[in-house]
């Protein structure tokens, strides 16, 4: 019992620096976006989304490459599988997300993207035939409200138009990516190579996108030149990619996916937390206009509640015999 608590523990704390390295990734990407409008201004959106994301899963490609040098051979039909249907779920989720951003507010955005907190829980009651505790229930409320303040979200602004329904339809992709790794049936599978089958779906995915958006061939190149850019697309490679990536697939598994849910809309406060100070140091370093945000009662209050949420949820799972189920 002592060592499945403590696997428990060291699960969640390592899924918290996951969440912590893609709170990390809102500054990183920002400052990667203003780099690439320097360089190449006039490009489109869509270029500049894909060439923010396809550099660094194609590096992190070539890591996991190198260190599963000796295992490629291995590799299994259910850690492609499983690999793959990460891939393809994760970047679907980012391309609606992406997408849906150009037709709605940033908060919006941010308050619909979160309702993976209470799909998860209602996809697994249907699945055992089991209503979701009270707890469950109350921590995600929490949970929406927390983002809702932290977004300064208005709901009378709130309409189903395009940018709110593919900020939907990438929740649900995300809700998917999320029990995948929560599936009893892949639970065989090692957490290294079926990473490295993801990453290579994400690069051929973004990669291919960028392609298709450049504007000329020779933009795909000027990028590599920029040390600036160089920087922020390596940092976000070591801990938006690798590190944050490995640590999910890794420890998710050992928690349920209703708590995973919930510990993942961490990362809006993080991101905030962050942007209280990283964009003037990177202003400063690469020569950017990119303005560190003010700390605000927003950001206490939606922080507030967010952690209030996962604290009442791991007190649920931390009673003998109450574990947290969705």
């Amino acid at each position: 019992m002592f060592s499945s608590r403590s696997s428990h523990a060291q699960a969640l704390l390592m899924l918290v620096l996951a969440t912590f390295f893609w709170g990390l990734s809102f500054p990183l990407i920002k400052a990667l976006m203003v780099v690439h409008q320097q360089l190449l201004p006039g490009s489109s959106p869509w270029f500049i989304t894909a060439y923010a994301v396809a550099p660094r899963f194609l590096l992190g490609t070539v890591v996991l490459l190198f260190l599963l040098r000796d295992t490629l051979g291995t590799l299994t039909r259910l850690e492609i599988g499983q690999g793959l249907l990460m891939g393809v779920t994760s970047g679907a989720g980012m391309l609606f997300q992406n997408d849906g951003l150009q037709f709605t507010s940033a908060s919006i955005s941010a308050f619909l993207t979160q309702f993976y907190a209470i799909m998860i829980p209602v996809f697994v009651a249907a699945r055992l035939r089991r209503w979701p505790t009270r707890v469950v229930w109350l921590s995600c409320a929490l949970v929406l409200a927390g983002v809702a303040i932290l977004g300064r979200f208005d709901f009378r602004s709130l309409h189903l138009g395009r940018g709110e329904i593919e900020t939907l339809v990438s929740s649900v992709f995300f809700m998917m990516q999320i029990l995948l790794l929560e599936s009893k049936a892949f639970a065989p599978n090692r957490p290294l190579p079926m990473t490295l089958v993801m990453f290579v779906t994400q690069a051929l995915l973004f990669g291919g996108m960028a392609v298709a958006t450049a504007s000329r061939t020779a933009d795909l190149l000027v990028p590599w030149t920029s040390p600036p850019w160089l920087v922020f697309t390596i940092l976000l490679t070591v801990f938006c990619t690798l590190g944050a990536y490995t640590l999910m697939n890794k420890w998710q598994p050992k928690i349920t996916a209703t708590e995973a849910g919930l510990i993942y809309c961490v990362e809006p406060v993080f991101a905030s937390l962050m942007a209280l100070f990283l964009p003037g140091i990177f202003s400063r370093w690469a020569g950017l206009d990119y303005a560190n945000e003010l700390l605000t009662w927003h950001l206490l209050c939606g922080g507030g509640l967010i952690t209030f949420a996962n604290v009442l949820i791991q007190l649920q799972a931390s009673k003998p015999g109450r574990p947290a189920r969705g």
